[in-house]
């Protein structure tokens, strides 16, 4: 895959100070996407092909319906489910078939005969149908690209290496995509660099929530109610996105 570098949403994403500027990104392409979907592009070819072979996953369905829509987001549905009920059919008269075959063979037989592959695949077809998310795919995609340039800025920009290693830090799951592109893009020496600092980083930005959320509990004692919050009120929004790379509770990418 080629990716195109654009360095100004990487920069841009470590202005707002939060626990994961690769989030930050994620997010705000989400909901750019989700828009995307439901606007024009809606009742284009192109896009009405892509969704009625994948659909959207739960996450995206709700952002769709959160934009107030509803005619964007059950036209696209509508085609979705058209297309999808064929699929739906076939496997289930495989499954079906499957068991009939099964059931008319001697009781033995069906002890000792291996797999049921018939109405096994089948289970595994329908499943994939219910995995599979157009915008999940769409959004993985250009975090790719948003890694890889961040990736390029590390090696290539000092001033970036400095703003990075004052952030805090990256959640899980930012962490392990930068560690597997950078082993493709960065030579060893830059990677070790990447490392050191996503440790040091890591470290101080999981003591620094955990220490926070724990004052958070202490909070719903009698005995500190009178006692500052101090950094603690949105511990646990926090602790979530660093450990899981989501949002729960407010959405800084919503109208970024």
């Amino acid at each position: 895959m080629r990716y195109h570098i654009d360095t100004i949403p990487v920069w841009d994403a470590l202005k707002p100070d939060g626990e994961c500027p690769l989030c930050f990104l994620r997010r705000r392409t989400e909901h750019l996407m989700v828009d995307r979907y439901l606007g024009a592009s809606v009742m284009e070819s192109d896009t009405r092909i892509q969704v009625n072979e994948k659909g959207f996953c739960p996450a995206h369905q709700h952002m769709l319906y959160a934009k107030q829509n509803r005619l964007g987001h059950a036209l696209m549905m509508h085609s979705h489910m058209l297309h999808t009920q064929k699929k739906f059919a076939a496997y289930l008269e495989q499954a079906t078939a499957a068991a009939r075959e099964a059931a008319g063979q001697p009781m033995l037989k069906r002890l000792t005969r291996r797999g049921g592959a018939g109405s096994g695949d089948a289970a595994r077809g329908i499943q994939a149908l219910v995995d599979s998310c157009v915008l999940c795919e769409s959004v993985d995609d250009n975090m790719k690209r948003y890694a890889y340039t961040f990736l390029h800025l590390w090696k290539t920009d000092e001033g970036f290496r400095k703003a990075v290693k004052a952030s805090k830090g990256f959640c899980m799951k930012d962490t392990a995509l930068l560690i597997d592109m950078a082993r493709e893009h960065l030579n060893p020496a830059h990677q070790v660099t990447l490392l050191e600092a996503l440790s040091e980083l890591a470290e101080q930005s999981f003591n620094r929530t955990a220490q926070d959320l724990e004052w958070f509990t202490l909070k719903f004692d009698y005995r500190n109610a009178d006692k500052p919050w101090n950094n603690s009120k949105d511990a646990l929004e926090r602790a979530v996105q660093k450990l899981r790379g989501c949002y729960i509770g407010t959405d800084p990418a919503r109208d970024a």
